[in-house]
């Protein structure tokens, strides 16, 4: 009877942390953030393709969308592997365009974006 209880409560304790672990805070390797560069400067369709395939090669990077029109690039990638202000400063000094910068939303901004009104 002893063996039967110490056993249960083995794999009692096995389990509870084996929860812990898979449920624990922290992020998700899916996960993806979204990023975008205002180039301030007109730009050819060459140019985009160019810029488009560039970002395409940075580490990290999974989606690129360059609007040659708007001169506006949105990527996507995982925070895990790379940082958007670092690929943001590779991407003017590589490609030399100085105009270029990382647009970062306003906090009005970001409550305007929110269904819920945070």
């Amino acid at each position: 009877m002893k063996w039967t209880a110490l056993t249960v409560m083995v794999l009692i304790a096995v389990l509870a942390v084996h929860i812990y672990l898979v449920r624990k805070p922290g992020i998700d390797t899916r996960t993806r953030i979204m990023a975008r560069i205002d180039i301030h400067q007109p730009l050819t369709r060459g140019q985009a393709d160019s810029i488009t395939n560039w970002l395409y090669r940075q580490q990290g990077v999974d989606h690129v969308l360059c609007n040659a029109s708007t001169s506006i690039v949105v990527f996507t990638y995982s925070p895990l592997k790379a940082n958007s202000d670092a690929i943001t400063g590779r991407f003017i000094t590589t490609l030399h365009y100085p105009h270029a910068t990382r647009y970062v939303p306003t906090k009005k901004e970001l409550r305007g974006g929110c269904p819920a009104g945070f």
